[in-house]
């Protein structure tokens, strides 16, 4: 992907629970794509699809733009964000993982809902990160904080 849209933006986050040592993770990385400002998603949508990834837009997101491959690239599983430096989905992305990467009460923490709510919804994968979503909240708040 960096070299299909590096010189269009200014950084690549791993984010996501595989960024978060210790953590249990499905085997699935999260990575953002940082860009300046929105002027340049156009371009970087026409790269990526020559490429044979397809935008699928924010996903109910904001200030996050998703894209899937649709090939295999050899690489394992993982979801790919583009998103503007100053937007709420990545802003957000890092303040989680940054928080959890500090704080091991918050880790454990996690890592208990995560084993709950997989045992809970083992096939339903729309529920678990429901379920996720009052604790994620709860972390940005306490991050906003600090």
């Amino acid at each position: 992907m960096l070299e299909i849209t590096g010189d269009l933006i200014i950084a690549a986050e791993h984010v996501g629970s595989t960024s978060i040592e210790g953590l249990s993770a499905k085997p699935v990385i999260d990575i953002d794509l940082v860009m300046e400002s929105y002027d340049v998603l156009p371009e970087i949508i026409l790269r990526l699809q020559k490429y044979g990834y397809e935008h699928q837009g924010n996903l109910g997101i904001e200030g996050r733009e998703a894209f899937k491959s649709q090939q295999d690239d050899g690489f394992m599983k993982y979801h790919l964000y583009v998103c503007p430096k100053d937007g709420k989905g990545y802003l957000e992305h890092i303040a989680f993982r940054d928080y959890l990467r500090t704080s091991l009460s918050a880790r454990e923490e996690y890592q208990t809902v995560k084993q709950q709510l997989a045992g809970q919804y083992r096939y339903d994968i729309d529920a678990y990160c429901e379920g996720k979503t009052a604790f994620v909240h709860s972390i940005l708040q306490k991050a906003a904080r600090k």
